[in-house]
């Protein structure tokens, strides 16, 4: 059977890729999904030409034709949530019911954003200067470069693309190279509802060839990057050298505070979704879990027993709770991390070993460890897996400090049935989400997501914040003519 092959969007035309690269389900690494087109630098060129060209036009489209092409894309991607959430699943790994939730937020961020464009404002105010008057309004930043991760290959690239798109901008968008087909499917949606010819464009490829000519090439006037800290420094760097308007999500080592007065299987269950679910494999996971001493021992043999029934297995099948690592070299970096947290004395209380099931897959077994300190390396780096560590704290202010301990502030948690401690904790918290007696992972597609420190750099995304990235403002001074 010859493997179907998918190609790049550039300037409103499918266009073959210089080579290709399959895409293997990482539940049953027998099966590749499909083959998708290589960007080289060259085309890739084409593409910001081709944007470039239709800015203009763009920047000055009817609103109302606009906000209806983005509610065009939400609605059909809801409309087949069933298919567009099995293939994500398929390619990342997913559960389904994660999949098909997935593809239903990228949808709603659609249409969300299709709202946006008709409530765009501005300001007038009058000058301190008699009879002149001054107006603040936001206009496009021009051409968009989007690099997204694979971790959500729906959502993240439909919360760039909507915004970017709904505020006059035209993009060029690199998805993850281990997940390109979810990102094909909104390329595709996206050309079929009628956008005008390099207003998007898809470029998949390598981050080496095709984020290194969005990142170089000065006709890109703003990147909007979501990945590891290592290299969100590196497109930095590289989008000073032309001055381009820049905006990173990177890392998280978000914790999760319980306290003496939580509800115990409010707290476990909020462990266990944070931690574990969607394989561990979120920036908002909640990897470092600090718990009072009170609580402790209760909290631990609760969260074992609650592992004990996760089902790990193909993420198609009914009734699994965690599906594979994303491929083999992730499983190799989780793996890397359990062995480093046994060096430095942390106690393996579950888990953490390879799974054999009927089809072949990545498949690890969700692991937690106590017995550890913050100061060790599972507790200080991102292991992006389903890893989680205990750290023993003997009252709030210790854990208050031991949650700050770290260079990273994306999200964090609290579980307590004490308004005192939960309100300070929101405010006290050196990190851009708080959750109270909730898992530190899940957020709305329609309030602001980000953080701080070695987490994020730049406006948030999401909701009515992402006019800040995706404008800039002008002021204009009016006198009345004489």
């Amino acid at each position: 059977m010859t493997t179907k092959q998918f190609s790049n969007l550039i300037a409103g035309e499918w266009v073959a890729g210089t080579n290709y690269t399959r895409n293997v389900n990482p539940s049953d690494t027998s099966e590749v999904i499909g083959e998708y087109a290589q960007a080289d630098a060259p085309q890739t060129a084409r593409a910001i030409e081709a944007a470039r060209a239709a800015a203009p036009a763009w920047a000055m489209f009817n609103t109302q034709a606009r906000a209806d092409l983005l509610e065009k894309a939400g609605v059909e991607i809801i409309a087949r949530k069933d298919e567009l959430g099995a293939l994500l699943s398929r390619e990342e790994g997913k559960t389904l019911a994660e999949g098909i939730g997935e593809v239903v937020r990228a949808g709603n961020i659609f249409k969300f954003f299709a709202g946006e464009v008709l409530r765009k404002s501005g300001e007038l105010i009058s000058s301190v200067r008699p009879g002149i008057d001054v107006e603040i309004t936001r206009e496009p930043v021009g051409v968009v470069g989007i690099i997204a991760p694979w971790n959500f290959p729906s959502a993240i690239p439909a919360w760039k693309i909507a915004p970017a798109l709904a505020h006059g901008n035209c993009v060029v968008f690199k998805p993850a190279d281990l997940v390109p087909a979810s990102s094909w499917a909104i390329a595709d949606v996206l050309h079929r509802a009628g956008f005008p010819a390099g207003v998007f464009n898809l470029c998949m490829g390598r981050g080496s060839v095709v984020g290194e000519a969005i990142l170089s090439d000065p006709r890109v006037d703003a990147v909007t990057f979501t990945g590891s800290v290592e290299t969100g420094r590196k497109v930095a760097q590289k989008a000073l050298a032309t001055m381009k308007k820049f905006q990173l999500e990177m890392g998280g080592k978000n914790p999760l505070v319980v306290l003496d007065d939580a509800d115990l299987k409010t707290a476990v269950e909020a462990a266990v979704n944070g931690a574990f679910f969607s394989t561990g494999q979120r920036c908002t996971a909640s990897s470092r879990l600090i718990v009072a001493a009170g609580i402790h021992d209760k909290f631990v043999a609760a969260l074992v027993e609650r592992m004990k029934g996760l089902v790990v297995d193909n993420a198609l099948k009914a009734g699994v709770h965690i599906g594979p690592v994303v491929d083999k070299s992730q499983l190799e970096q989780d793996l890397f991390y359990i062995g480093e947290a046994k060096k430095e004395g942390g106690k393996l209380a579950f888990g953490g070993n390879l799974l054999t099931r009927e089809t072949q897959g990545f498949y690890l077994e969700p692991a937690l460890f106590t017995e550890t300190v913050n100061t060790m390396r599972i507790n200080r780096e991102e292991v992006f897996g389903p890893v989680a560590s205990v750290i023993r704290v003997k009252d709030y202010d210790e854990a208050l400090a031991v949650a700050n301990d770290t260079e990273f502030g994306l999200t964090s948690g609290i579980c307590t049935g004490s308004l005192k401690h939960a309100s300070h904790f929101r405010k006290h918290s050196q990190a851009g989400m708080v959750m109270v007696n909730l898992p530190t992972a899940g957020v709305d597609y329609h309030v602001p997501f980000g953080g701080r420190r070695g987490s994020s750099y730049g406006p948030r995304e999401q909701g009515r914040y992402a006019q800040e990235f995706f404008t800039t403002v002008k002021t204009a001074y009016i006198a009345p003519l004489v």
